[in-house]
């Protein structure tokens, strides 16, 4: 059983921050770069000419876990918010820190970031160019894309769950919490049950839904990938109740054993990755009809994709963990930008992708034009936002 100096000091414990699941976050973000950077030169792609099919390898290993991972994360430290802070001022916060974020991206940043798009499709002369024009008919005729923002509106019901549930079942989040708590010595049991809640919360949704299916309500830019929704609410909860309790002296704690067996979840990882790979060769030569493949390959994919999300969470965590006295220049140096560059990366991903365009350059020297070229851009217009005061406490 918790402690009750444990329980008392929960507040205290949990507000310091950690430096380990910091760097687990800004390491999501840089990898948001790389795949927004790879897309466009992937074989499976509709982008630039120039392909490489290393990349299709990379966007699949990043699409396979890293936005339920980054889920788990931001459910880390709710609990603690909501204990603080209450439900109303909670929900306040974060409608500041995302909503406005949201609104921002959905009317000024993705209509900016997607009109290469529109330029590359609409030769000149055929329609008009102007960028107003572009705004307004996204606007009022669509499609209205919200681009990685979709991000902040699902994390931000996500946050208005999770204060519902505060406010109505606190005894419910603490059981939870002492649950999860409970297994910070038992690594191997909170392994396998990690995997089979993912299972449970993804396979059947990816077989009833498939994984192309998107969810838009009224076609405005709130989206989310249907097979994913309880599997992202999943992996933000289950952060959640891990918060309950205590970050630095629970499963998560920098000297547990969920952090000392790092090479065990990775080598479950590259196990789980291989099946994946195995399973999309198959389908690409081994499967007669290629939009609908059978039944068994179907569960197949989805048992291997939902093994290797949890496997990958559980690696990411213990690596940052394990590795927390190390220095990590990049990400350390990247951490306090880190949420900006989310926001405005994308402008400079796709303008950059469409100034490469017509060039005969190798795939992957294109790739890297882009992604540094973004990466230094986000970083500088991030550094110049903070300056202002409003922006700063916001990003």
């Amino acid at each position: 059983m918790l402690r009750k100096t444990e329980i008392g000091n929960q507040a205290k414990t949990a507000s310091i921050r950690l430096v380990a699941l910091d760097r687990a976050r800004t390491f999501i973000t840089l990898l948001v770069l790389i795949h927004h950077a790879a897309v466009n030169y992937t074989h499976f792609g509709n982008g630039d000419k120039m392909r490489w099919l290393g990349f299709d390898l990379v966007v699949l290993f990043n699409d396979s876990f890293f936005m339920a991972c980054m889920f788990l994360i931001s459910g880390l430290f709710v609990h603690d918010s909501l204990t603080r802070k209450g439900a109303a001022n909670f929900l306040r916060n974060r409608a500041w820190r995302l909503g406005i974020p949201f609104l921002v991206s959905i009317f000024v940043l993705m209509p900016i970031a997607y009109y290469p798009t529109f330029l590359r499709y609409h030769l000149p002369g055929t329609t008009d160019f102007n960028f107003f024009h572009f705004w307004w008919r996204t606007l009022t005729v669509g499609p209205w894309p919200s681009g990685p923002a979709w991000f902040l509106w699902v994390l931000l019901a996500l946050d208005a769950i999770a204060a519902t549930l505060w406010a109505l079942g606190p005894r419910l989040l603490k059981t939870s919490g002492l649950l999860i708590f409970s297994l910070r010595d038992q690594p191997r049991t909170a392994f396998v049950a990690f995997l089979v809640f993912s299972i449970a919360v993804y396979v059947p949704m990816r077989l009833i839904f498939g994984d192309a299916s998107w969810l838009e309500p009224g076609g405005y830019p709130l989206p989310i990938q249907t097979s994913r929704i309880l599997l992202y609410a999943g992996y933000f909860l289950t952060g959640v109740g891990i918060g309950v309790v205590s970050l630095r002296a629970g499963i998560l704690s920098e000297d547990g054993e969920l952090a000392k067996r790092w090479p065990v979840w990775l080598a479950f990882s590259s196990l789980f990755y291989g099946a994946i790979l195995l399973l999309v060769y198959a389908h690409h030569n081994w499967i007669a009809d290629f939009d609908s493949p059978p039944l068994s390959w179907q569960i197949g994919y989805s048992l291997a994709f939902a093994l290797f999300s949890a496997a990958m969470t559980f690696t990411v965590l213990a690596v940052s963990l394990s590795f927390a006295a190390s220095t990590m220049r990049l990400l350390d140096a990247m951490r306090p930008q880190a949420y900006g560059i989310f926001l405005t990366h994308y402008i400079f991903v796709i303008w950059l992708q469409y100034a490469v365009y017509d060039y005969s350059w190798p795939a992957f020297a294109k790739f890297a034009a882009v992604f540094f070229g973004t990466l230094a851009l986000s970083w500088a217009v991030t550094l110049l936002l903070r300056k202002i005061p409003a922006v700063a406490r916001m990003i």
